[in-house]
């Protein structure tokens, strides 16, 4: 499997990005002056407040900035800066960033693990601070009760890990990058390999504690079923500041299997791949297979297409073996190729580390940024014929920075209705691709290039794609399908990424939100709108 990361942005980079911070820092602001004020007013008095609070003049402060900035495109000297980050060290701290921030006028900017595909967790266009959640990581098992609360400054390996810790025979359907926050990746419906038996994140959430636009702390009972239901795959972000998450614990066998394979357009991979979306989302619940197809460099000096298949299985190596040696003969499936693990071993495994890597890995945190990247997705509902699928190898061959991934659906994705939650993507998808572009080069030209290629690429994939709309997955945040800019909430603009990302539940999402934030202070570029917002241009 590719090791996708790529070394940090230069010294250089970075140089020109706290140098604009200091100077910024030299201008005083009346707002933020009184927002300062206000926090602690609103603070318990036994959880001071004051060394949760970073300014420009903090020494730290750009340090704090960016450890976790996960895009390296949005290092840049133009780019503007926060006036303040609140780390909070306790939801009294939420609760006041809040309501400051909503007295003061400034827009507030939720961070939980920072990977939001377009920054949107730390950047705006207009004067806002950061809410840092990361000091609330939080994570109480209760095997007997089969469940967890997890606080949404942590990470997913940290849950992992803590799940592991309590319990040999449980788990959790959720990403496979383990510094992957997990406020934002719940709230957005985010998904893993155990989701064609579980389904998503939001499919296994029981509870969550949130901070409304009031400040109020509330929980599923007190919040009621239309918001619960919408934080689960419609954003928090749009609705308030998610605290923490009851999540149902998932059974595992003692051990899984995992495998992964390549094979080169040489090796015959247009054919496997061809075979693996007529086979993959028809194979039993327990199995899950990834194709990766990517730019190899060979060791002759040549280019060609590597496509990686890698696989995830609730049971051991015999029975996978002969289910997919009869399914799909054609990968090849050795014993050789098979490694048997622990649930929480199987997690590092997809976390690109090598076999036998200690399981503390899941608990390294996020180091700034890694690389400059653009991230888009789209959904594949009918097979894409042979000839097709060896011109779009092709395609991807003169694109040496894009790799793809076709994470197959059916199972459990197709049994759970398109409205349960608000991500409406299940029966009918035969398999979800995510585009990444990625580059080091620096400077405005390199990264308008590179944008460019991978909006011709996604061009050049519309005919074999979902149509009318063309959906795409809110979790690969993408701008490029429609966004609010300027700090304008326009309904025409929202309803077009709305529709992509929640197709027919974005008309519900809009209700919801009009109920609990009719004044739209929880806003992004591609929040959801309240009625009282709409503006029919």
């Amino acid at each position: 499997m590719k090791q996708t990361l790529m070394k940090l942005p230069s010294s250089l980079a970075v140089v020109l990005f706290i140098l604009s911070t200091l100077w910024l820092s030299t201008t005083s602001n009346p707002i933020l002056e009184n927002f300062l004020k206000c926090l602690p007013e609103q603070t318990h008095s036994n959880y001071s407040i004051s060394e949760a609070i970073y300014t420009r003049q903090n020494a730290t402060f750009e340090s704090v900035l960016l450890s976790y900035i996960r895009n390296g495109r949005y290092l840049t000297p133009t780019t503007l800066k926060p006036l303040a980050i609140v780390t909070a060290k306790h939801e009294s701290h939420v609760q006041a960033t809040v309501i400051c921030a909503k007295r003061h006028g400034l827009q507030i900017r939720i961070r939980s693990g920072g990977h939001d595909y377009e920054g949107l967790s730390y950047v705006s266009h207009v004067p806002f601070v950061i809410l840092d959640m990361f000091h609330l990581r939080a994570i109480h098992v209760d095997v007997a009760d089969e469940s967890a609360w997890v606080e949404s400054g942590a990470i997913v390996g940290e849950l992992y890990y803590e799940i592991a810790k309590n319990s040999k025979v449980h788990g959790f359907s959720a990403a496979a990058g383990p510094t992957v926050g997990v406020g934002g990746h719940f709230s957005g419906g985010g998904y893993g390999v155990m989701m064609r038996k579980y389904g998503l994140t939001v499919d296994n959430i029981e509870d969550a504690k949130l901070v409304n636009v009031n400040g109020t702390v509330l929980d599923r009972k007190s919040m009621g079923e239309d918001l619960f239901w919408a934080i689960r795959g419609g954003g928090g972000a749009s609705f308030g500041v998610i605290l923490s998450w009851k999540i149902k614990l998932l059974p595992v066998p003692a051990k899984v299997t995992v495998f992964n394979i390549g094979r080169t357009l040489e090796q015959g991979a247009t054919d496997v791949l061809y075979r693996w979306q007529h086979v993959a989302p028809k194979l039993p619940k327990e199995i899950f297979i990834r194709a990766m197809p990517q730019v190899l460099n060979t060791s002759l000096g040549n280019k060609t297409v590597e496509v990686s298949f890698i696989g995830f299985f609730l049971g051991q190596s015999d029975e996978l073996l002969s289910l997919i040696n009869r399914s799909l003969p054609e990968l090849g499936l050795q014993k050789t190729d098979c490694y048997e693990m622990s649930w929480v071993e199987s997690t590092v495994f997809w976390a690109n580390y090598p076999v036998g890597t200690s399981i503390d890995v899941l608990l390294e945190r996020p180091k700034g940024p890694t690389d400059n990247f653009k991230g888009k997705s789209d959904y594949v509902k009918e097979p894409i014929p042979k000839q097709d699928i060896e011109f779009i190898l092709k395609e991807l061959l003169k694109r040496e920075n894009l790799w793809m991934q076709w994470n197959p659906y059916g199972g459990r994705m197709s049994e759970i209705s398109e409205s349960e939650t608000p991500f409406p993507h299940r029966a009918g998808n035969l398999f979800m691709i995510q585009y990444s572009m990625s580059w080091e080069e620096e400077g405005i030209e390199a990264t308008n290039k590179y944008l460019s290629l991978s909006r011709k690429f996604y061009k050049i994939m519309t005919p074999f794609v979902s149509k009318r709309p063309r959906e795409a997955f809110q979790n690969y945040r993408d701008l490029d399908i429609g966004a609010n800019l300027d700090n304008q909430t326009i309904f025409n603009i929202a309803r077009v990424y709305g529709s992509k990302y929640f197709e027919g539940n974005f008309e519900r999402l809009v209700h919801v939100k009009t109920e609990v934030d009719p004044q739209n202070f929880f806003k992004h570029e591609q929040s959801i709108p309240p009625l009282a917002q709409y503006h029919l241009i």
